[in-house]
C-alpha cells in the first residue's frame, strides 16, 4: 500500500519549553510494558503533567486551549537519552504529527521520520517568536511546508532545517523503510534464490 506523501503538516501548535527533554520524560519507562504501541499517548509527559496522586500540574499539555494540538514546539536536543522507539510513538499516538525544536537526538529523529512525523529545526530567536505567537493566538493553525522549508504562522514565516534525505523521503512517500522493504518482495526472493544455489 503506497505511503502518504507528506509535503506539509498543518495544525494547532503547543509550546513545551525546555532543552534536553529526554525520552524518559517523554514516556516514563514504567509505561513501556506493552505488546503494542496503542495507548502510549495517554502517558505522554506523564511525570511532568501529573503529581504523585495523579492530579494535573500546570503544564501546557494540560491547558484546554491546546487540547487539539498536533504540532509541538520545544527546545534543543529534543529526544535525547535512551533510544526507545516508544518516545516518538507516544507523541504520534497522542495526535502529534510534527515537532519543531532547536535540534534533535539522532535516533529519536530517525524513529520519528519513520512514522512520517517531520522534526524540523529553527533557531532560538525563531522559537521565542513562534512561542509568543502560539501563546497570543492558541487557536491559530500553523503550517510546516516541506516544499519551501518554511513554517507559516499567520503573517510570519520561519525558515527551518531538515536533512535532505528525510525531507525527500517524506515528500516522496518513502518514509517507512519496513514498508519499502516489504514492497520489494520479488527482488528479495530473487536474491535469496541466488544465495541458496551458491
Amino acid at each position: 500500500m503506497p505511503l502518504e506523501k507528506i509535503s506539509q503538516v498543518r495544525g494547532q501548535a503547543v509550546n513545551v519549553p525546555g532543552d534536553d527533554i529526554d525520552t524518559d520524560r517523554i514516556i516514563p519507562a514504567r509505561f513501556m510494558k506493552c505488546v503494542t504501541f496503542d495507548g502510549l499517548g495517554e502517558y505522554l509527559f506523564h511525570d511532568v503533567r501529573y503529581d504523585s496522586k495523579g492530579q494535573p500540574r500546570d503544564h501546557s499539555l494540560n491547558d484546554p486551549r491546546f487540547a487539539n494540538a498536533s504540532i509541538m514546539l520545544s527546545g534543543t536536543n529534543f529526544g535525547c537519552g535512551s533510544s526507545r522507539e516508544h518516545a516518538p510513538q507516544s507523541l504520534y499516538r497522542a495526535g502529534f504529527r510534527a515537532i519543531i525544536a532547536g535540534n534533535f537526538a539522532e535516533i529519536f529523529f530517525g524513529n520519528s521520520i519513520n512514522l512520517g512525523m517531520p522534526c524540523v529545526s529553527i533557531s532560538e530567536d525563531q522559537r521565542k517568536q513562534l512561542a509568543g505567537i502560539i501563546e497570543e493566538s492558541p487557536e491559530l493553525d500553523i503550517t510546516i511546508n516541506l516544499l519551501d522549508s518554511k513554517i507559516h504562522a499567520s503573517d510570519h514565516q520561519f525558515a527551518f532545517k531538515l536533512k535532505d534525505g528525510a525531507r525527500e523521503s517524506l515528500i516522496n512517500g518513502k518514509w517507512d523503510p519496513i514498508d519499502e522493504l516489504l514492497g520489494k518482495g520479488e527482488a528479495i526472493e530473487e536474491v535469496a534464490k541466488l544465495l541458496i544455489y551458491k
